[in-house]
C-alpha cells in the first residue's frame, strides 16, 4: 500500500479504505506518508485575494459570488506592488508559497491577466512559488502563466460530478476538468481538490478522489476544504463536519495520492491543536497560513503566521522551504491529463 500509484481505483476500494477503524486507517495512512514524504515537514502557504467579490458564478458556497448578500465588497485588482508587499511579509514569516487568487470566472486575455502576469514574475523572482487560481483558462493561458514563471495552477474539482451539478449551475463538471487538462499540458504543477460539508454524501466525496486519482500524473497538490458557511450564501446552515470525518478524507487521499502534498485548508481554524495534529498524522503537509485572522476575505477566517508558527513547534514540525521537488519548467511536459 505504501509503493504503488494507481489511477484505477474503484469506488468500492475507495469505500473499504475510507471505512477503516479509524486508527488503522491513520495508521496506514501515516505509513504511506512517512514512505513518500519527510514527516517533520509542513508546506505553508498564504493566499492573497488579488480581486475580490462580484464572481458572476452561482457557487452555493462562495462569499464572493455577485448572486449573494454577504457582506464582501468587491475590490478591484491588486497594484503589482501591494501584492510584492504582502509575498514580503510572508516570506519573513517563513510561507514557502503564495497563491494568488481572483474572483473571476474565467481568464481573459486583456490587461488584468498582464497584472497577473507581472505579479507572478515579481513574486517568483523573491525565490517563492507562486500559485493562481483565476478560474478557467485556456492552454495557452497556461503556457503564459508557466512563461511567467508559475509553479502552480488552483482548480479545485469541489465534489463529485452528480453532486456538483446541484451546488453550481453557471459551469459544468467537464468545464472543470477542461482546465485541469489544459494545466496538464504545460509543465506547470497541479492543485486540484475539493470541499466536504456541502450535504454531499460520502459517496460523492470519494468519486471526487476517484476523479483526482485518475489525473496523470496525481496532482501534486490536493485540498481538502472544510465548508467556511458565510452568511448570505445557500449553504450557510450546512451542519458542522465532524472531525473524525475530515482525518478520514486525509487519510483517504494520502493513501490513494501517495506522492502529493494533501492540504488541509479552508475550515482549519474550526479544529482545535489536537484536531490538526490527527489530520497531520494522517497525511496532511501543507496548510494556509495567514498575517490576519482571515484566509481570503473577511468570510474566511483563518489561523495567523504566530499561531500557526507556535503549533508547527509544539508537535517539532518545521515549515518546508520552496522548490523543494524543483521547478516545473525543468521538468518534461506530461503525455497525458485524465483517466
Amino acid at each position: 500500500m505504501t509503493d504503488t500509484i494507481r489511477h484505477d481505483w474503484t469506488l468500492e476500494e475507495l469505500r473499504a479504505v475510507h471505512d477503516l477503524p479509524l486508527l488503522e486507517l491513520v495508521f496506514r495512512a501515516a505509513t504511506v506518508h512517512r514512505a513518500h514524504h519527510d514527516p517533520s515537514e509542513m508546506q505553508v502557504s498564504k493566499l492573497i485575494s488579488i480581486k475580490t467579490g462580484a464572481c458572476p458564478e452561482d457557487c452555493s458556497y462562495c462569499a464572493q459570488s455577485s448572486r449573494y448578500s454577504t457582506g464582501v465588497a468587491p475590490e478591484r485588482l491588486m497594484e503589482t506592488g501591494r501584492v510584492v508587499e504582502i509575498a514580503e511579509r510572508a516570506k519573513a514569516a517563513g510561507v514557502s508559497r503564495v497563491c494568488l487568487g481572483a474572483a473571476w470566472r474565467e481568464v481573459k486575455d486583456n490587461a488584468q491577466f498582464d497584472r497577473v502576469l507581472e505579479m507572478v514574475r515579481s513574486v517568483t523572482d523573491m525565490g517563492l512559488e507562486v500559485c493562481c487560481t483565476l478560474g478557467m483558462l485556456d492552454e495557452h493561458q497556461a503556457k503564459r502563466l508557466e512563461e511567467a514563471g508559475l509553479y502552480a495552477y488552483n482548480h479545485n474539482v469541489d465534489s463529485s460530478a452528480e453532486f456538483y451539478e446541484t451546488i453550481i449551475t453557471t459551469r459544468t463538471y467537464a468545464d472543470r476538468l477542461r482546465t485541469l487538462e489544459n494545466v496538464r499540458k504545460t509543465n506547470l504543477t497541479m492543485c486540484s481538490g475539493g470541499i466536504i460539508g456541502l450535504g454531499e454524501s460520502v459517496d460523492d466525496r470519494l468519486k471526487m478522489v476517484q476523479t483526482l486519482s485518475q489525473v496523470r500524473p496525481h496532482p501534486e497538490s490536493v485540498p481538502i476544504n472544510i465548508l467556511s458557511k458565510v452568511e448570505g450564501t445557500p449553504m450557510a446552515g450546512n451542519e458542522d463536519v465532524p472531525v473524525w470525518e475530515v482525518i478520514r478524507m486525509i487519510a483517504t487521499a494520502r493513501i490513494v495520492m501517495p506522492k502529493s502534498d494533501v492540504r488541509l485548508t479552508a475550515g482549519r481554524v474550526k479544529l482545535d491543536a489536537t484536531a490538526q495534529a490527527l489530520c497531520f498524522l494522517a497525511g496532511a503537509n501543507s496548510i494556509f497560513s495567514s498575517e490576519t485572522e482571515f484566509m481570503l476575505t473577511k468570510a474566511v477566517p483563518s489561523p495567523s503566521y504566530d499561531k500557526d508558527r507556535e503549533l508547527l513547534e509544539i508537535l517539532g514540525l518545521k515549515m518546508r522551504g520552496p522548490f523543494k521537488n524543483g521547478r516545473p519548467q525543468d521538468a518534461a511536459v506530461p503525455a497525458t491529463a485524465l483517466g
